[in-house]
């Protein structure tokens, strides 16, 4: 008897420990699918720089019907990766999310056209079909065309957006004119299918001066005011540009990590590799979203005319705080 007790005693002695070594948990929501785009993330989950920190990281893969927002909104995330412009369009109908950080300090979104079909500029997307991602991925276009004083109502002196997903296809099937395209991705898609860089006509957002601030990390405000969920979040952002430096210094790697992650066995060593040389050039050298960049991306969604995509200037829609500490 004597010894049944002890064992018990014993037994929840372990559990107690065992529950406060526990490492808190945190649910990252990506804005796409598995690959070299987050690969700072991946590798610091593979490294153990999450586990460093005492955090157990779930990294919850996008798609092409995934709203990062609603997945957060919901509660299915703690924090998610997501476009500045869909941040601030959700904050302003009603979903307050706050940007905690910005890996990203450049875009790499740009719009890939067909040569044949005569466009040698923006202002001739007039009268074309244009194929776009949604969920919050249209919006930089609708503000470009927007300030092209272009409508977006298929008539002749607009143009037709078509929802396209995450392959190239409308492109290739001469389905649409343009495709909204990264350059890590979906413009090395097009070039592998065949069509060379005489076939096309690449304008890119930065460039035609209405590029936006992408892949940064959002939480829900309400959430910021608990000590204890801001702490876990500190820690989570030092950990992951531990992972992103780590990335950016050993970029085969990295995009190797990734593979290792990819569960559909969609993606391609050549592919995830090439997309990692290209995703450094777009990191920052801090997590720190940059004031400047940040006001352009608001200017240019307040540039809208008659749509806009936000109708006023955001107010708390990002926070030094979470990088000051983590930093």
């Amino acid at each position: 008897m004597k010894q049944a007790v002890t064992g018990i005693i014993s037994g929840a002695l372990m559990l107690a420990a065992s529950q406060a070594l526990a490492a808190d948990e945190v649910t990252l929501q990506l804005k796409w699918v598995t690959q070299a785009q987050f690969a700072g993330y991946y590798v610091a989950k593979d490294k153990g720089f999450y586990e460093e920190e005492d955090l157990d990281v779930e990294i919850k893969p996008g798609g092409p019907d995934i709203a990062p927002v609603q997945v957060l909104a919901g509660g299915g995330a703690d924090v998610m990766v997501d476009w500045l412009p869909s941040a601030l369009a959700a904050r302003e109908k009603g979903v307050p999310v706050v940007n905690i950080a910005q890996p990203f300090a450049r875009s790499g979104l740009t719009m890939v056209c067909r040569k044949e079909t005569g466009i040698e500029k923006p202002e001739d997307f007039k009268g074309k079909t244009l194929g776009t991602w949604f969920f919050g991925n249209e919006y930089p276009l609708y503000s470009w065309l927007s300030k092209l004083n272009l409508p977006r109502d298929g008539s002749a002196d607009g143009v037709t957006i078509q929802k396209i997903g995450f392959n190239v296809d409308p492109l290739l099937q001469k389905q649409a004119d343009c495709i909204t395209a990264m350059t890590y991705n979906e413009y090395w898609q097009v070039i592998d299918a065949g069509l060379g860089e005489d076939d096309i006509v690449v304008f890119n957002y930065t460039d035609e001066g209405v590029a936006t601030l992408e892949d940064g990390l959002y939480v829900l405000e309400d959430k910021l005011k608990d000590p204890a969920f801001a702490d876990r979040m500190t820690r989570f952002v030092k950990a992951s540009m531990k992972g992103w430096q780590w990335a950016r210094e050993n970029p085969d790697e990295a995009a190797m990590i990734v593979l290792d992650n990819d569960a559909t066995g969609a993606q391609t060593e050549k592919h995830q590799k090439r997309m990692m040389g290209e995703i450094a050039k777009l990191l920052g050298d801090s997590a720190t979203l940059d004031e400047a960049a940040y006001k352009q991306t608001v200017e240019t969604l307040l540039q809208g005319g008659s749509d806009p995509v936000i109708t006023k200037e955001p107010e708390g829609a990002f926070t030094h705080e979470i990088t000051e500490k983590a930093m």
